[in-house]
Order: C-alpha cells, then sequence, then structure tokens
C-alpha cells in the first residue's frame, strides 16, 4: 500500500536522492516525462483509495459479520488494532497525496510498515484465541498480502511491486523463524498434522514463500510491461497533440477520425469556398525591421484571424508567408460554404483595421494593409506525396481564381473582391452582407481569359 510518487517524478530532489529514476524515465524528454508522472500520481491515488475502501470494507466486516463463539470481542483484540492502525495510516498518506508527491524515501518503508501490519496481525492470532504458534500459519488471511502485492500493480513503476512481494516473502520467513524458535516442538513432519492441528510443516510455509515469489515475479513483468506500454501511449499522445498544431483541426480530425489507411491520391471533389488574404507592403516591411519583428507581426495577425476563420466553418489550409489560405466546405461538405466565407470575410475585414490600428502599440510604425478575395466553386480535396511524406491539399478553379483575385485588388484599389456568382450563391445560402459591396462589371482580371462580373468592399 505504500507511498507516494515522488520516486518517479524528477522535480523531486528528495526522491531521486532516494530511490533513483527510472531509467526508462531518466531517457525521456521532459515534458514527456511529466505526462508519465502525472499518470503515476494518479495511479499512486487511485491506490490508496482502493486501501482506504479495502480497510473500511474490512472494518464493516468485522463490526456486521457474524463472529466465530470464540473470537474475541473487546476493543484492544489484535483485528481492531491492526484495522484501526492500517486505517490511520492510509489517511495519513491520502492527506499527504492530495497536497502533491510525496518524496521516495517514503515509499519503501510504507510497503514495509502495510506488510508488517498484516504480518503482525496473522501472528497475533495464536496469542488472541490462546493456541500454539503454529496456529496462526493456518489463518486464511495469508491471503491478504497477494492483495497488498497486486495493488502495487495499479502503479506503473515495477520496482514497487518488487518491494511489496519482497516484503511479504521475508515477512512469511520472518513469522515462520519466529514460530519455530517460540515452539520447536511444533515443528512436524507429518502433512496430516499439519493440516488438521497446530504443528507446523517447514515445507508447507515455505512453499507459501515460493508462491509469493512466483506471484510477484509475474504482477513485476505485468508492471514492466504496463510501464512500457505507458510511456509509449503518452510518447504517442504527446505526439499527435504536437502534431495537431501544425495541421488545421479539419484535416487533423479528418486524419484521426479514418477508419482506413489514408494513402496518396485518396481524393474527393466538393463545392466549397476558398479565401485569400495577404498583407500588402510585407516585403519592404520585412527587409527594413528585425526579423524578430517580422514574426511577433505575423503571429499578431494569425491571433486574430485563426479564431474568425474557424468560427465559421472555415479550415486554415496553409499560412503563405504573409498570406492565409482558408478553405469552407472543402475538408467537410457544407451546404452553407459560401455565406460562410463571406461573413468570415466580413469579420475579417474588420479585425483587420483594428490590427493595423494594434501595431503602432507595438511598436511598428509601418503601414501594412491586409487584401483578401473570396471564390466560390467545385474543388478537389485530395492526398499528395508519397508514402513517407502526405500532404492534404484543395485544387480546383476556385482555388486558383481565388489567389489571382486578391492581386486584383491592386487594380480596383479595394481591401476585398469577390465574383458576382460568389456573391449571389452566397446570399442564396443566407448571407446578410455587413456593407453593401460595390459592382465591377466586366473586369480583366490577370491570368482569367474572359472578363468577370465582380464585387469589391472598399473598406
Amino acid at each position: 500500500m505504500s507511498g507516494l510518487l515522488s520516486s518517479l517524478t524528477l522535480k523531486s530532489g528528495a526522491s531521486g536522492a532516494a530511490l533513483g529514476t527510472p531509467a526508462s524515465l531518466a531517457r525521456l524528454p521532459a515534458r514527456i516525462a511529466e505526462l508519465v508522472q502525472a499518470q503515476d500520481l494518479a495511479s499512486e491515488r487511485l491506490i490508496i483509495r482502493v486501501q482506504l475502501a479495502l480497510a473500511l470494507a474490512l472494518s464493516m466486516l468485522y463490526v456486521l459479520a457474524p463472529r466465530p463463539v470464540d473470537a474475541p470481542m473487546h476493543l484492544l483484540a489484535a483485528v481492531p488494532v491492526a484495522l484501526m492502525c492500517y486505517l490511520a495510516f492510509v489517511g495519513v498518506r491520502f492527506a499527504f497525496s492530495l497536497r502533491g508527491p510525496l518524496p521516495g524515501w517514503f515509499i519503501i518503508p510504507s510497503i514495509v510498515i502495510d506488510m508488517g501490519l498484516l504480518i503482525g496481525l496473522i501472528w497475533a492470532f495464536h496469542i488472541e484465541y490462546g493456541q500454539p504458534p503454529g496456529f496462526s500459519f493456518k489463518v486464511p488471511t495469508f491471503a491478504y498480502l497477494f492483495v497488498f502485492i497486486a495493488l502495487r500493480a495499479l502503479r506503473f513503476d515495477h520496482r514497487f511491486v518488487l518491494a511489496a512481494g519482497l516484503a511479504a516473502a521475508l515477512g512469511w520467513l520472518t513469522l515462520l523463524i519466529a514460530g519455530v524458535l517460540s515452539d520447536p516442538q511444533a515443528v512436524t513432519h507429518n502433512f496430516v498434522d499439519y493440516v488438521a492441528g497446530t504443528g507446523i510443516l517447514v515445507g508447507a510455509e515455505i512453499d507459501k514463500i515460493f508462491a509469493i515469489l512466483i506471484a510477484t515475479a509475474v504482477l513485476t513483468l505485468g508492471a514492466m510491461r504496463a510501464q512500457r506500454t505507458l510511456i509509449a501511449a503518452v510518447r504517442e499522445e504527446a505526439a499527435v497533440k504536437e502534431i495537431r498544431r501544425f495541421l488545421s483541426k479539419g484535416v487533423a480530425d479528418q486524419i484521426s477520425g479514418s477508419e482506413m489507411l489514408i494513402e496518396a491520391g485518396h481524393a474527393v471533389e466538393r463545392d466549397a469556398a476558398i479565401m485569400m488574404l495577404d498583407i500588402r507592403g510585407f516585403t519592404p516591411f520585412a527587409m527594413r525591421v528585425p526579423p524578430a519583428d517580422v514574426v511577433r507581426m505575423l503571429t499578431s495577425f494569425h491571433a486574430r484571424i485563426v479564431p474568425i476563420v474557424r468560427g465559421n466553418g472555415g479550415v486554415i489550409d496553409k499560412f503563405l508567408g504573409d498570406g492565409v489560405m482558408a478553405t469552407f466546405g472543402a475538408v467537410e461538405p457544407s451546404p452553407m460554404a459560401a455565406a460562410n466565407a463571406l461573413r468570415a470575410l466580413d469579420l475579417v475585414l474588420e479585425e483587420t483595421a483594428a490590427w493595423q490600428a494594434s501595431l503602432k502599440d507595438q511598436g511598428l510604425e509601418e503601414a501594412l494593409y491586409v487584401n483578401a478575395a473570396v471564390a466560390a466553386g467545385p474543388v478537389v480535396f485530395a492526398t499528395l506525396g508519397d508514402g513517407d511524406r502526405l500532404e492534404y491539399t484543395v485544387i480546383g478553379e476556385a482555388v486558383n481564381l481565388a489567389a489571382k483575385l486578391e492581386k486584383h485588388n491592386k487594380v480596383e484599389k479595394s481591401r476585398a473582391v469577390f465574383p458576382a456568382a460568389t456573391f449571389l450563391l452566397a446570399m442564396r445560402q443566407g448571407y446578410l452582407p455587413a456593407a453593401a459591396p460595390v459592382p465591377r462589371r466586366g473586369a480583366m482580371v490577370a491570368g482569367v481569359t474572359q472578363p468577370l462580373d465582380l464585387y469589391a468592399r472598399l473598406a
């Protein structure tokens, strides 16, 4: 039952000094080790709760269950005294565990005390009942030694399972030696006398010790495997969390939720809307200011834009240096892709105005402006690459058109442009513009062979 977790806590100097850090944890990156330690601390607290529940259940059983007619009935009998001591000891450990990991030097003594209380209770039976020492070797309480050892297997540290098993084996060996020394005449070589009477059959007690050691070995191996599995699982979980930060949320969900292995060439066609954003004046700005200021500016820009895109059902497809490409309805089909994209555009234009004003508060005097474009139409959401390196991307005329329209803002001297067809489609999907866009009929867009009817946002 045992002590608390700090032997695995890299932050605890006392723990490392007393028991050392398991080699499997010492080789891990600090952030992974901390995750493993958190799981281990939760396991230790679970052990203590199980111990408390076990002690309370045994106490209730002692009070409520019918007793043998020859059982001692007073409060100072061995069983109630042992239970009270055990409850008090576990209660103290539980209180300290709520404050954090206990130092490692507390763990092994705790295991020894747990086993000592149980062995002492078993020894006390022959005294309570006025019988020879051999009487204590027959009580069924012996089985609780295995319970105490098994409890340690709830913790992802095989060292403490091993310590509990060795403590139980040494305790039973001590009990055997005490019994033989107390009553040498009780030693018997007759198995029937041993089973039917109070004789001590040394071989039978050695067999019990051997059974304890076998059970300990099995549970220790199980705990070692559990620890390796835990570390592998925590590594994978941490890696997935880190990788998800480099992927758009929708793409990450597609990967993690796929029932089949994702391979290059997988593609689905969807009606989607594409938004392109670009910071005007970025190139001369990046040439004049330190790189750290460039990164700080981009980070502040993305921090404002990304929540707007996600809040309107969009997915950030790429960060294009000083630009952003977002998709609506490409990763997950949506009947309101165009409407969602233009709603997001309205909010982006409003937010970028506030962002431009905030640059002065950051000590950046450069005049930076954000241009945008939205285009809706059929796209292909596809997986490209080879077996070792895959990437989701969106391919289609809407993607190409959105990129060309974003550049067309220079011609229109506008903040954002979008095709009239996209605007009308969004209106049919329930979109209400935040500001009336200005029509541009028959606009010639670089890279587009036919004139286009556009709408522009000038402010």
